[in-house]
């Protein structure tokens, strides 16, 4: 496969799950779909972070798009543009680092939750897991299914962002590939030529 074609592929698969990574983050802002939340400032840490938002979401949006016009026309542009590809690529790589890590934690300690008359983080800091142990999630009673949101959203933030962060390293191999081997595109307008050339020669025949 040309190396711009695998850009053009990585480029298109990143855009979507950089949206879903911008939407995960807002939502978490919103537990048990509701607004006063945040006005009161309970919100669970992790969510302030904005992992999905800034790392997953736009530190991987702006280089896949980037990414994708290199391959736009299914080859490689240019050996300059393929080595922009690495530095993008590099930076996405930053960014889903930063939203797998902050999602992580986010799972790890569990959310900010109302336990009886205190807003707490109660599964923080403990020995054995809450994720492992359903029961314990009745602990918090306040938003309602807090715990389920939580851990919901932070999966799915963990999921894209080691997505993001394989197909990043493939476009950063990719890229380097691309400036080493140059482009393909003098190829195919080599063989073009070729075949018209033996038009022209059968027509005069």
């Amino acid at each position: 496969m040309c190396t711009g074609r695998c850009s053009h592929c990585v480029g298109v698969t990143l855009l979507p799950l950089a949206v879903i990574s911008i939407i995960c983050n807002i939502i978490l802002f919103f537990p048990g779909w509701d607004t006063k939340y945040v006005k009161d400032g309970h919100i669970t840490e992790e969510v302030k972070y904005m992992g999905g938002l800034i790392g997953g979401g736009l530190m991987v949006l702006v280089p896949a798009i980037h990414i994708r016009l290199t391959g736009a026309h299914g080859c490689c542009a240019n050996r300059c543009g393929m080595f922009l590809s690495i530095a993008f690529a590099a930076v996405g790589v930053a960014g889903a680092l930063y939203s797998f890590s902050v999602a992580v934690l986010g799972l790890q300690n569990g959310p900010l939750c109302k336990v009886a008359v205190i807003w707490t983080t109660p599964f923080k800091d403990k020995e054995d897991s809450y994720l492992n142990d359903r029961n314990w999630w009745k602990t918090c009673w306040e938003p309602k299914n807090v715990v389920e949101f939580n851990v919901g959203l932070f999966s799915t933030l963990v999921v894209t962002s080691g997505l993001q962060l394989v197909l990043c390293a493939i476009q950063m191999i990719n890229g380097l590939f691309g400036c080493l081997c140059g482009t393909c595109s003098h190829k195919g307008e080599g063989a073009i030529n070729a075949r018209n050339g033996r038009g022209l020669t059968q027509k005069r025949l």
